[in-house]
This record gives C-alpha cells, sequence and structure tokens, in this order.
C-alpha cells in the first residue's frame, strides 16, 4: 500500500492512522536517515567530499524562529521530527498516493529517487532560506552531497517500507 509496485497495486487512498503506520514511519524513516547520515558524515567526507551537518541547518532554523537552538535541539529536530516523522508523512500521505493518482501503478524505485530530490529542494532550498542561510547555500559542495543525501533517503525510505510490506503479505 505504500510502497508503489506493479506487482501489488495501490488504490490511492491514504493509508489509517494508527500504531502500524506510525511503526512503519519509524522503522522505514529510522534506516533512512541512517543512511543519510553515513552517506554525508562518514562516505563522503571519505571520499573528498564535504560533511553534512543536518541538525547543524536544523539548529539555524530554530534560532532563525527564536526557538532554543542548542546541539540537543537540533539533533531531535533532524532525527526525529524530521527524519522519522516528517518525511514519511510526506512520503505516506502526500507524494504516494498523488503520484499513484496521478501516474498510476510503477515501480516504487523512480518515485521514491524523485521525492527525495523534492525532499533536497525543501530543505536545501526552502528551509536555509528561512533559517537565513544563502540560498541553496550558495551552491558548494554540500549542497550536491545533500542532493545524493535526499535522494538516497527517499528510496531507502521506500525500499524499506516495500520489504516490511512483502513480509506482512506472506
Amino acid at each position: 500500500m505504500l510502497a508503489l509496485s506493479t506487482n501489488r497495486p495501490l488504490t490511492a487512498a491514504l493509508p489509517k492512522i494508527n500504531f502500524d503506520t506510525l511503526g512503519l514511519m519509524f522503522i522505514s524513516g529510522f534506516f533512512a536517515t541512517i543512511a543519510f547520515d553515513f552517506w554525508g558524515q562518514v562516505v563522503s567526507p571519505g571520499l573528498g567530499f564535504a560533511n553534512l551537518s543536518p541538525h547543524g541547518l536544523a539548529q539555524s532554523l530554530l534560532g532563525s524562529l527564536g526557538l532554543p537552538n542548542n546541539a540537543f535541539a537540533g539533533y531531535f529536530v533532524h532525527f526525529y521530527l524530521v527524519g522519522l516523522i516528517g518525511y514519511p508523512i510526506g512520503w505516506m500521505y502526500i507524494f504516494a498516493p498523488i503520484w499513484q493518482r496521478v501516474i498510476g501503478n510503477t515501480h516504487w524505485f523512480v518515485p521514491s529517487a524523485i521525492y527525495g530530490f523534492g525532499l533536497w529542494l525543501f530543505a536545501i532550498g526552502g528551509i536555509t532560506s528561512v533559517a537565513g542561510l544563502p540560498f541553496f547555500l550558495n551552491f558548494t559542495g554540500i549542497v550536491w552531497v545533500a542532493l545524493v543525501g535526499h535522494v538516497l533517503y527517499g528510496i531507502v525510505m521506500v525500499a524499506v517500507l516495500d520489504v516490511i510490506e512483502r513480509q506482512k503479505a506472506r
């Protein structure tokens, strides 16, 4: 239902709001956030590219809104509010149903990558501006590492949803 597949057609209906859906959000968001952070804070710098600091962006946003912006708050917003709740809600209740209604039944890979690209536009194009940072961070190296990270997040999140749904269907 939440992972698009030609093998298991969707009804473009929204998922029920219950503990199962909350669990799916947390599990898929957890693995996707771990993949995002592993890419941005281990692999990318190890390859000589920029080191992502998503908690730093969250701290800047909180500070610009006059809220507490210590390190704990930045990590809390990045990992819990965004990674485990916000981005999975965006997939389950906004992007996947719209994709299903407009495009129809497809494999989950392409829409999940497009969703990740949209997350990048939202985070790096939108949130940075609200946080008082330069638009798209002046297109420095961190922007491109973040692009890969957000697309990876979308793919991993939906892949985990697909694996869980396949197991539930057995």
